[in-house]
């Protein structure tokens, strides 16, 4: 592996241990095991690292939430039943990574001053509602691309309302047969 996989992977590291804002330059190269002029000349800046290793991060949510919610014997289950086992999921992956989870929240936060995360994530948020139309309710984004729309919004916004709620209390957070009880 190259100084600048190592980078990555230690700036990753770092992002899930310490979070975005607490990361320094000094502790990134430490984790990767180079010296600190190797991120200027692989990266340019720290935070040229910082935002390929969340893109990295996000890659990596991404994949383990679909991982998580994609069963295809939900199909055949009732509404209910197949939001709760959708939910279950969700809760789940949460406890399981819960670093992987709180770095997509900095993600919101670093938006703010980085438009070139804005982009991504802007663009990401379309195909991730069709994705939660279609898994909790069965909707075809292809046949109704207006009511997959609104339908996965509301569910995205649930997710992430759910998501922090897991990370700052899980004791009383709402479980998944909670949630998929409490919609119509």
């Amino acid at each position: 592996m190259g100084n600048r996989e190592k980078l990555l992977d230690g700036a990753l590291t770092c992002l899930l241990q310490k979070g975005y804002a607490r990361t320094t330059a000094r502790d990134i190269a430490t984790t990767a095991g180079v010296s600190l002029a190797a991120i200027g000349y692989h990266f340019g800046t720290t935070e040229a690292l910082l935002s390929a290793a969340l893109f990295q991060a996000m890659g990596r949510w991404a994949e383990q939430l679909e991982q998580a919610l994609v069963d295809d014997g939900d199909k055949g289950l009732p509404p209910v039943e197949r939001r709760a086992a959708v939910w279950r999921r969700v809760i789940d992956s949460v406890r399981a990574d819960p670093a992987l989870w709180a770095v997509q929240f900095e993600l919101v936060t670093e938006i703010q001053r980085r438009p070139e995360l804005r982009e991504q994530l802007a663009g990401a948020q379309v195909a991730a509602r069709e994705g939660l139309a279609e898994l909790f309710e069965g909707i075809d984004p292809a046949a109704e691309p207006d009511r997959a729309h609104r339908v996965g919004a509301l569910y995205q916004a649930l997710l992430t309302g759910v998501v922090a709620q897991h990370l700052v209390d899980p004791t009383h957070a709402p479980g998944a047969a909670e949630l998929a009880r409490g919609l119509p």
